[in-house]
């Protein structure tokens, strides 16, 4: 242990930041490796049967084009572009050339429904939208609520019609030549939304320098990576950060190939045979989806797997799975830690120190991870404490967008403050110990209860509502409604349904809640606010 620990601390202390004044995402996690030698960039799966692959020259063929088609389309730098799509070639380009123009990308999970979609589009200004025909549906009900939305391209319309253009139409218009622009690290790049506890979700404003932020954790979580690095997946989508910044970007910089394959719904027999049929070497695995993975017998001896490396994040695995993962996977999946607005920022690493059971890791080289106290203080070991991460930081959002008080609340003193209590012990090991809020932490998911609760109430049945997390062996937690009725409805099996497919349409699909009771009323403090610990305890 003690040789493990020494190695830590001078891998830390040989680690120095290299951020460039100039820098861009596009240009770095895809022009530099288009030199014209067809180097594999991305394998597209829609299903065994049907796949193809793409170069980094074919990518930055494309997302030059389409970089051109949204200045066409009068989107400048700075400018706002929603990507309301699912892990796809599409989104890949759009990514790249939102980049290289200088404007903001702001990913969106397929799942969202038309209000959570709505809330996101009109918070960030979105001037355009790259979607695909689902999504161009749900448009349809919201569009007339956004009047910054000028331009939606839909990647299924074979040309353009009234309401959308033809994104392949449009790209196939335009010169294959661009000259990216010339962007700041700290320029804007991206939009992530988070939810918090109450009130709506909040934009986490990133840089371009977030994508270098990221590579330490990224590189400690898979055991040095890019080492023995042949192709990375990961069943994340590329909306949230954990598939966008912890997977795709990252293994472009290093000029690893990715696979784009997300299912419909997760399913482990399938996750195996997609491994084994394109000899996946790393992946990130969300603690539910290796739960899910660890109910198939042997697997290594039904596929074929090469796997190299499992990083999980999101939650606390313990022992078992560890084990599991030993023994049946043949490596240690190391743990990592982060949050939207500050990612990959403590993590375990097996080629420096063996795991300790029930923590996080260690801050990552580069990271300045302290337990402080409410008023910004770093906290002796051993002592409970707000995980806090020393400002500035590479990995570290801008602010929430259009929401300085927020920002403000984020802060104290010198260190942004996770939500997260924690304890750090002599050797550096940092054990998570629960929020200091109210977000539920479902199947990998990090959910507020705050807009379901206001979804709720859009169901005429819905008098008053409130929403915890309750535990779950395979999710870790799932939504529970607490629900009082209005006059002239009952409850029943019925009305459950009802509510839960209008959370699903409203809110989103990963967000309806599981448990709904029915309640006379809610718990609540003398200023109105309701004591979740109580529902809890119900």
């Amino acid at each position: 242990m003690l040789k493990a620990q020494q190695n830590y601390q001078a891998t830390c202390q040989a680690f120095a930041w290299n951020i460039p004044e100039h820098y861009n995402i596009g240009v770095d996690a895809c022009d530099k490796w288009a030199d014209g030698s067809g180097r594999l960039a991305l394998i597209s799966e829609k299903s065994p049967t049907e796949q193809t692959r793409y170069s980094f020259d074919e990518l930055k063929k494309l997302s030059n084009q389409f970089a051109h088609a949204l200045i066409r389309h009068g989107v400048q730098k700075g400018d706002r572009v929603g990507i309301f799509l699912p892990q796809a070639l599409e989104t890949a380009v759009a990514h790249l050339a939102i980049y290289k123009i200088g404007a903001i990308a702001v990913p969106l999970f397929t799942l969202f429904g038309t209000e959570a979609l709505q809330f996101r589009l009109s918070n960030s200004g979105a001037k355009a939208l790259v979607t695909h025909e689902e999504g161009r549906q749900k448009l349809a009900e919201i569009r007339s609520a956004l009047p910054d939305l000028a331009t939606l391209f839909n990647i299924d319309a074979a040309k353009s019609q009234a309401d959308c253009l033809s994104f392949w139409h449009e790209l196939e218009q335009q010169s294959p030549d661009f000259t990216p622009v010339d962007t700041l690290a700290d320029d804007p790049a991206v939009i992530i939304y988070t939810s918090g506890t109450t009130g709506k979700p909040k934009g986490a404003l990133h840089a371009h320098r977030v994508l270098l932020g990221h590579l330490p954790g990224v590189e400690i979580s898979h055991d040095f990576f890019p080492s023995h690095a042949e192709l990375m997946w990961t069943p994340a989508d590329w909306a949230w950060i954990g598939g966008l910044l912890d997977v795709l970007l990252p293994a472009w910089h290093h000029g690893v190939p990715v696979l784009a394959r997300r299912f419909a719904k997760f399913d482990a027999p399938a996750a195996y045979d997609l491994m084994s049929r394109h000899g996946v070497t790393h992946t990130f695995l969300p603690p539910t989806a290796l739960k899910m993975l660890r109910t198939v017998e042997n697997p290594r001896a039904r596929w074929p797997l090469k796997l190299v490396s499992v990083a999980s994040g999101g939650e606390s695995l313990g022992l078992e799975l560890i084990e599991w993962g030993k023994k049946n996977l043949g490596l240690t999946i190391n743990e990592f830690y982060g949050q939207t607005e500050c990612n990959m920022i403590v993590s375990s690493c097996s080629t420096l120190f063996p795991p300790l059971i029930g923590t996080m890791g260690k801050a990552v080289p580069g990271h300045v991870i302290d337990i402080v106290d409410d008023a910004g203080q770093a906290v002796p070991n051993g002592k409970e404490g707000n995980i806090g991460v020393l400002a500035p930081d590479p990995v570290m959002m801008l602010h929430y967008w259009q929401n300085p008080q927020a920002t403000r609340e984020k802060f104290a003193g010198k260190y942004l403050v996770t939500g997260d209590i924690g304890i750090r012990d002599d050797q550096d090991f940092i054990r998570f110990l629960g929020r200091n809020d109210d977000v539920i932490t479902s199947a990998g998911y990090r959910i507020g209860p705050g807009p379901i609760e206001d979804c709720l109430l859009g169901h005429p049945a819905v008098k008053m509502a409130a929403v915890v997390g309750v535990p779950d062996d395979e999710r870790t937690e799932v939504v529970k409604a607490f629900i009082i009725l209005n006059e002239g409805y009952s409850a029943s099996e019925a009305l459950v349904r009802d509510i839960q497919n209008h959370v699903k349409r409203k809110a989103a699909a990963h967000e309806y809640p599981r448990k709904i009771s029915f309640v006379e009323s809610l718990p609540m403090t003398a200023t109105g606010k309701i004591i979740r610990k109580e529902l809890r305890k119900m």
